[in-house]
């Protein structure tokens, strides 16, 4: 048995089918309640990845956990070890993190310094482990979708400044293969996607697959900052736009990790765009 935190989100979803579909049991966990319908061999679970006591009937009986951090987890909360001694009690054998590309590229930004404090835990909780860290997702597109539908608009800061976004699904299926496959065993893997996009590359991207003109308004920096201090704490908010602003080297570069552990190329933003369409519609 497999329990997978995060289920209802964008990597968790596809994770959930996977397993589910590899014949694999799986204990979906989220805070809100179960999506319908249900799918087979999945048993839904509400509990919080930061309340470790509430995670103990999700994890009785499984064998790896599926970790990813939402929300205020990744600036506050218990302790990483709390979640990782129930873990241990309920027997698990395998924990696979999602944690991010900063923890290697900005080792001292304040932004992601839980993700760092998970990481180190697991590596230290003499369970098999495996860690995912990726850069930038391609749903972040997701915060275009209104003024896409309603003003065939895209507002963004850094228009020119290209990133390889990694596509979720492709998170996902990297954990598929983790969790049912030897060999990943203390390994760590760095997902993007197979070239680097610019905001304005996406822009044009989504109007391509709209067969619509989608215009790009470019923010500046101090717009994004306000726009995003709405729902983001001030740290997160900095460390974002810094990344986005001014990536380093290794943040412009692609990884060969998602092909090596999938054996196709990731996939590409477009065959993002294609799959999410009606967001923007």
């Amino acid at each position: 048995m497999i329990t997978v935190t995060g289920a209802t989100g964008n990597i968790g979803r596809t994770l959930v089918d996977l397993l589910a579909g590899a014949g694999e049991e799986v204990v979906a966990v989220s805070r809100r309640p179960r999506p319908a319908p249900s799918v087979p061999g999945v048993r839904w679970a509400r509990a919080d990845v930061g309340d470790a006591a509430s995670m103990r009937p999700a994890l009785a009986g499984a064998r790896a956990l599926f970790l990813l951090l939402g929300g205020e987890l990744n600036l506050r909360g218990e302790q990483p070890d709390a979640l990782l001694e129930v873990a241990a009690d309920a027997g698990v054998e395998q924990v696979v993190l999602v944690s991010s590309q900063a923890n290697a590229t900005r080792p001292d930004a304040p932004s992601h310094a839980r993700l760092r404090a998970y990481e180190a835990a697991v590596r230290a909780s003499g369970r098999d482990f495996t860690v995912l860290r990726p850069g930038g997702f391609a749903s972040n597109a997701f915060a275009w979708a209104e003024t896409v539908r309603t003003r065939r608009t895209v507002l963004a800061p850094f228009g020119d400044v290209a990133l390889p976004v990694v596509d979720p699904a492709d998170i996902a299926a990297v954990a598929a293969a983790v969790l049912g496959e030897e060999g990943h065993a203390g390994r760590t893997y760095e997902l993007t996607g197979p070239e680097p996009v610019s905001p304005r590359q996406q822009a044009a991207a989504i109007s391509d697959a709209l067969g619509e003109e989608v215009t790009f308004v470019e923010l500046s920096r101090e717009d994004a900052h306000a726009h995003l201090a709405r729902f983001m704490p001030e740290e997160v908010v900095t460390g974002t736009l810094d990344v986005l602003g001014s990536p380093l080297p290794a943040e412009v570069r692609t990884s060969p990790d998602v092909e090596a552990v999938l054996h196709r190329p990731a996939r590409s933003f477009g065959d993002w765009v294609a799959r999410n369409l009606p967001a923007f519609r």
